[in-house]
């Protein structure tokens, strides 16, 4: 049964079926079929959707991928339909202080394990962000500075810790020039991420921040003619980290082009043709995970298939048959069914239960068009 199909039986035990429990179950066969345990449960914490994600969502809601595949990711150029923005979930090991100036040190922890083990890794990449924090009673800003970024793989952890140099490994040793607009950073951690799923193999990152051509006696500036200092013009920078995950689930993607926006007429018939079916997410209670859309148009099939089938009902010539075997034996041979046989793909976007952001590409979603089997 395809997830539109239960989903229609899902909505529908929703307004006929009083007992809970069935109606659990039926939610929970869903949610199975998108490839969800069950529904997610967003903290309050939830982070602002990436503006990347944003921009894939619209552009296939707007059937700018009408000729694409659902299948494939061309902002990142490989296979998958479904796109992560893991959140670090990693602790500041040591900062700065008056001792130690250029002393800064966090580990950054992804969780591989939000991946289901039947999802195909096509790619892992990690995306820092810096940027000064500028004091508001600073009367002048520095001039650019640099930053020494290295990052390293913890190997191992130890009562010690994972900030000892047997314990890492480098990966990445950059000088970044910081200026007032975000200094960025992008690395393919593919490979590193998919020995993550691993259990017991994510010791997670050492994320090093060394600044250098800074004069100390520049973070404390004077006010001329004024003996008491001012706060310091530059503090710490704020680090963003996201891992960027896109992955394939091979049991529900299977290369289909994606839809143009369809639009069904409305004609008094009982003959079998696609009908209007809005799902509104908001009516069984899934506004709290699902960011956008807010509900979209499924549709289903209805109607008869009559003697003798026209070619507008798109029949098979066993049902042609059966069709002329029921009007000689309408008690003994059913009508051939009204069933879907175009159907295309939705793109949604969720909280998931660790308040990642999840943009994930389903098929078989919507139907286009229906004929008679």
């Amino acid at each position: 049964m395809t997830p539109l199909l239960l989903l229609h039986v899902f909505f529908v035990s929703v307004c006929a079926v009083s007992e809970v429990d069935d109606v659990k179950s039926r939610e929970h066969l869903f949610l199975n079929s998108l490839g969800l345990s069950g529904k997610p449960k967003p903290g309050g914490g939830r982070r602002r959707v990436p503006s990347t994600l944003w921009r894939m969502f619209r552009r296939t809601e707007d059937g700018q991928a009408a000729d694409g595949d659902p299948c494939t990711v061309s902002e990142y150029g490989v296979r998958g339909n479904i796109i992560r923005y893991v959140q670090d979930q990693g602790r500041l090991v040591s900062g700065w202080s008056s001792d130690c100036l250029s002393c800064l040190e966090k580990q950054l922890f992804f969780n591989m394990s939000v991946l289901q083990p039947v999802e195909q890794l096509s790619l892992a990449q990690l995306e820092l962000k810096f940027q000064w924090k500028v004091s508001s009673s600073a009367e002048f800003l520095l001039g650019p500075q640099a930053l020494s970024v290295s990052l390293y793989k913890v190997t191992r952890v130890t009562l010690r810790g994972a900030n000892r140099e047997v314990n890492r490994r480098l990966l990445l040793s950059q000088s970044v020039q910081l200026r007032p607009e975000p200094a960025s950073l992008v690395l393919d951690l593919t490979s590193l991420a998919e020995n993550w799923r691993k259990p017991g193999h994510n010791f997670g990152l050492i994320l090093e921040l060394l600044p250098h051509n800074i004069d100390p006696e520049e973070l404390l500036p004077f006010r001329p003619g004024n003996s008491l200092p001012l706060e310091p013009a530059i503090t710490l920078p704020e680090i963003q980290a996201s891992l960027v995950a896109v992955s394939l689930n091979p049991h529900q993607c299977r290369s289909r082009r994606r839809r143009s926006a369809v639009h069904l007429p409305v004609t008094p018939s009982n003959v079998c043709k696609p009908r209007r079916l809005y799902i509104d997410f908001k009516d069984v209670g899934w506004q709290d995970w699902i960011i956008a859309p807010q509900g979209y148009m499924a549709n289903y099939c209805h109607g008869e298939c009559p003697f003798p089938l026209s070619e507008s009902l798109n029949g098979t010539n066993h049902a042609i048959l059966q069709t002329l075997v029921h009007s000689l034996d309408p008690h003994g041979t059913p009508q051939p069914c009204c069933v879907p046989i175009r159907l295309s793909p939705i793109s949604m976007l969720y909280y998931d239960n660790n308040d990642n952001v999840v943009l994930r590409h389903y098929q078989d979603m919507v139907v286009d068009e229906c004929g008679c089997r």
